[in-house]
């Protein structure tokens, strides 16, 4: 089974160096090939364009039977994302199959940052004034992505 998992991360890997998907850079760690450097690109028309976004990556023992682990690690004003750079998303959860690849997980995060669900919140606070005060959420979440996701 191990060598398995480690030829199909293997490959997963070549393939998002060959064919990175666009505004996303996913290295993978020098020391541990099942650990990955992140970088995304804020998408066009979110409130964190032009932010570049770093998370971590890590793909567990028995993945892909088990999803990875992603966090990020610049801050961010997201309702689906916590202090801690937790992420809220159903295929990181009970919607994982192991016929999904990192690909599709960074690219279903960078759709989240284009599209928050305010009503499957991570962060209540943030999710509350992203409900109620929609503007006022977005100017913050503008703000942030200014403030922690540019240089």
């Amino acid at each position: 089974m191990a060598n398995g998992t480690t030829r199909r991360i293997l490959v997963e890997t070549k393939n998002l160096s060959k064919d990175p998907p666009p505004g996303i850079s996913a290295i993978p760690d020098d020391e541990n090939c099942r650990y990955f450097h992140i970088v995304m690109a804020g998408p066009q028309g979110s409130p964190y364009e032009g932010g570049l976004f770093r998370l971590e990556l890590f793909l567990p023992e028995n993945y892909p039977l088990t999803p990875p682990n992603v966090r990020f690690l610049t801050k961010i004003y997201h309702p689906n994302i916590d202090k801690l750079g937790r992420i809220c998303l159903d295929i990181l959860k009970e919607q994982w199959s192991p016929a999904l690849q990192i690909r599709t997980v960074l690219l279903s995060i960078q759709a989240l940052l284009s599209s928050p669900n305010p009503d499957d919140p991570l962060a209540n606070d943030v999710a509350y004034t992203w409900k109620t005060r929609t503007s006022e959420a977005i100017i913050r979440a503008k703000d942030w992505t200014r403030i922690y996701a540019m240089e």
